[in-house]
């Protein structure tokens, strides 16, 4: 939406004038307390025609909506019963007056079991009516579905799960009409056959000196991040990063650095390394990273780096620092969580501020977990070299 109009509405002087679109929700309705859902209010944009956002105040201000003006009607309406429910993929694109006016309510992503029961229960028998298949006619195993929503839709909804299960859908279809009979069975063996490749695969976490396991969040959901450190010729006091890190990350990084540099007699550290060239990289360099959720994990690769030391252990971990060594809360938890449940990783480091995100993950999630909470990154250092002064 870019025209101001479609909220405020025309003025009636104009050829093709129109209410705004609340007026018509409130004529459509029949009510003055309808429900009223703003879809993908983060796309707003600005343009001549005017700006949207800015008109949006009137309209959701509980202060201002008891006298909203609709230019087409002309007089004052009551918008302030209307209950507004706001959908976004991200916030940062949304003005923050606009925010403001807002209550945020945070969703995270559908888990594994989540899908499961979802594709069973109501995917895949939507699937085999839209594409004329018989009740039963297709049937998937569920480790079948697993091997669909772990390889081939990662993302925090369903829609691309959806789209997977109305491709092995068509195709039984169009082997019906070449004469296969049904019912058709769908093991875990028989996806490839159906959808190629997968999209995504399982890495296990790398091993070495100077390298350790993140926990990151994505459009995806959660996710496990290797950083590498190594010492490399060249000039002093030189950190180079590399992995596609935005500007927040980069930060993060050199706040490691820095915090490391002034504590190297506390840490016994080898000064010499840290006062040579160092290249720290995020695999895969072609996927965008942001955040300051891994500022712990590029500390602890510089710390391996200039102790020569190796995390032993499987463990991932995720947290702010700070120049302070505090380790500062983070979001996304949960999908933190499930992302190392993925790969075989039961051991964890989180900022003793997020043991309260920790503690509303899912008992049946958190199973089998045993999970650290640090204030300070000398905690960070104690639980994964064992050794560090407090």
């Amino acid at each position: 939406m870019r025209d101001e109009a479609e909220i405020k509405g025309h003025r009636r002087t104009y050829v093709g004038a129109m209410p705004g679109k609340f007026v018509q929700a409130i004529r459509y309705t029949k009510v003055s307390n309808p429900i009223i859902m703003l879809d993908e209010v983060d796309k707003i944009g600005n343009s001549y025609h005017g700006d949207p956002a800015s008109a949006l105040l009137e309209v959701l201000d509980p202060e201002q909506n008891i006298e909203f003006l609709d230019h087409y009607l002309d007089v004052r309406f009551n918008l302030s019963k209307v209950l507004f429910i706001c959908t976004a993929n991200q916030m940062d694109t949304i003005p923050r007056p606009l925010l403001d006016r807002m209550e945020v309510i945070r969703l995270s992503g559908y888990i594994t079991e989540e899908k499961l029961q979802i594709a069973q229960n109501h995917l895949v028998p939507k699937q085999l009516d839209k594409n004329g298949l018989k009740k039963g006619g297709l049937r998937f195993s569920k480790e079948a579905l697993r091997v669909i929503v772990e390889g081939y839709a990662r993302e925090a909804g369903v829609r691309r799960l959806e789209q997977k299960i109305g491709a092995v859908a068509r195709k039984v279809a169009v082997k019906v009409l070449d004469g296969i009979k049904l019912p058709v069975y769908i093991g875990r063996d028989q996806v490839e056959k159906y959808l190629g490749k997968p999209d995504f695969r399982d890495e296990k976490p790398l091993k070495g000196v100077g390298i350790v396991t993140g926990l990151a969040w994505t459009a995806m959901g959660g996710a496990t991040l290797d950083v590498e450190a190594v010492k490399v010729g060249g000039e002093k006091n030189n950190l180079t990063l590399t992995g596609h890190l935005g500007d927040v990350m980069k930060e993060s990084a050199r706040i490691a650095y820095s915090y490391l540099m002034a504590n190297a007699a506390l840490f016994k550290l080898d000064s010499t390394i840290l006062n040579s060239s160092i290249h720290l990289h995020v695999p895969e360099g072609a996927t965008p990273k942001d955040g300051p959720s891994a500022g712990i994990t590029m500390a602890t690769a510089l710390f391996s780096l200039a102790s020569n030391q190796i995390v032993v252990r499987r463990l991932a971990m995720t947290g702010e620092i700070t120049l302070t060594g505090q380790v500062l809360q983070v979001g996304g938890i949960r999908e933190k969580v499930i992302a190392a449940r993925r790969v075989g990783i039961r051991e964890l480091v989180i900022p003793e501020a997020n043991s309260k995100d920790y503690e509303e993950v899912p008992e049946y999630i958190r199973a089998g977990f045993t999970v650290h909470f640090v204030k300070r990154y000398a905690d960070v250092v104690k639980i994964v070299f064992d050794g560090a002064p407090p």
